[in-house]
């Protein structure tokens, strides 16, 4: 099994949604082989990342205060080692993505099983520099 970046047995994971439904269907989906943390919004996602310095962010797009895709670009500044992958009910704008640095895109709603995949898959994939 893979170590997070702080060498843990566990990758960790920051869910950030605004909807405490979607927090709770991907904390259990990912439990079993992921660590965890959820934020609601994006100024305490920023905070978060900043002392934990997650492996990966999934990221809904459409967050109160900052956007989903201001909040990826800070991180992607920030932590360029984790990877980011957003999360959108609406049809994406995949220019602005990538233009924010995120390793992908999944649409709401999503199948869980997928979700842990792409999330593997984006795990795999080398840093960023």
């Amino acid at each position: 099994m893979a170590t997070n970046a702080r060498g843990g047995a566990r990758p960790t994971v920051l869910v950030v949604d605004d909807e405490p439904t979607i927090r709770a269907l991907v904390r259990a989906t990912l439990s079993a082989s992921y660590e965890v943390i959820e934020a609601a919004n994006g100024a305490v996602a920023l905070r978060i990342a900043a002392e934990v310095r997650p492996d990966a962010v999934l990221l809904d797009v459409a967050l109160p205060g900052l956007s989903g895709l201001e909040v990826c670009h800070r991180l992607r500044t920030t932590l360029p080692g984790t990877q980011v992958l957003l999360i959108t009910g609406v049809q994406p704008d995949v220019r602005a993505a990538a233009k924010a640095g995120a390793a992908g895109l999944i649409m709401k709603p999503f199948d869980p099983k997928a979700l842990e995949q792409r999330l593997d898959a984006a795990l795999s994939l080398p840093a960023a520099s």
